[in-house]
């Protein structure tokens, strides 16, 4: 796939779209919860359209990661829970922090910052061996999450969940170097992505969730981000690095900052 800088917006706009929609699935399953309890809830028609909303923005953000490293898109999904501070007061009627609104401001400044750093970047063929340790690596995180699942603590099922959505992502960005049918590949992704989801719920259930969404997005923009910088070529321009690497680390704390914000806590209570 060749360079194509005009190809960088509608990227863009990809991984913003999937962000925002990962943000009002959040909102969708929050209101639902409210609504009903137990098994119940995943029968709610808010419900399913949360989840539906789920899988159509990952599918979306494949887009981005056919021309964006991967470290970019995840950072811009991980900022979804902007879209969770600035709309759950008004959707759940749940505390609202000024400071909150500052601290969305910086995450989206900094994800500018390193969207124009990278650049164009498309997919590139993964080197060999690698759709192997994906495979192996999905397995890992398969038995890793049996075996915590049952009195496992929550820090260590978040740390898993985001290790799920750091494969899920990898495998993407390598899907998309290539033909569509990769068997292998595919098969890491959708057990990845899995295993990212049902690590991610039984982690809500047993700790706060504050907690547990901070430690799920700074794992799943660091793990893939520097994966993708050390195995798939992703990288930045010539004298960006150490802008793109600052504004990385303000969009990652910022979001877990908004991970422990009174504001989230209640929305996805």
């Amino acid at each position: 796939m060749s360079t194509d800088p005009s190809a960088v917006p509608w990227a863009l706009l990809a991984a913003v779209a999937a962000s925002a929609g990962y943000g009002v699935a959040t909102l969708l399953q929050a209101v639902a919860a409210r609504r009903a309890s137990g098994l119940a809830v995943v029968l709610t028609p808010l419900a399913v359209a949360g989840l539906t909303l789920d899988g159509a923005s990952g599918l979306v953000s494949l887009l981005a990661l056919a021309r964006l490293p991967v470290f970019v898109v995840q950072g811009i999904v991980a900022a979804s829970l902007v879209v969770v501070v600035l709309a759950a007061p008004r959707v759940l009627r749940v505390p609202w922090r000024a400071t909150d609104a500052w601290v969305a401001g910086g995450v989206v400044a900094a994800l500018v910052v390193v969207t124009v750093a990278a650049g164009d970047q498309p997919a590139r063929q993964p080197p060999h061996g690698f759709t192997a340790a994906m495979l192996i690596g999905a397995v890992a995180l398969t038995a890793g999450l049996l075996a915590a699942y049952r009195r496992g603590p929550a820090w260590a099922l978040a740390g898993i969940a985001g290790l799920g959505y750091s494969g899920a992502a990898l495998a993407a960005r390598a899907v998309e170097a290539g033909p569509l049918w990769q068997p292998g590949l595919l098969v890491a992704l959708a057990g990845s992505a899995v295993v990212g989801v049902l690590g991610y719920l039984r982690a809500l259930e047993r700790g706060g969730v504050g907690a547990v969404a901070a430690i799920v997005a700074v794992v799943e923009v660091v793990v893939p981000g520097g994966v993708g910088v050390a195995v798939l070529g992703d990288g930045v321009r010539t004298g960006w690095a150490p802008a793109a690497v600052g504004a990385l680390l303000v969009a990652v704390a910022g979001c877990a900052a908004l991970a422990l914000s009174p504001t989230t806590v209640a929305a996805e209570a």
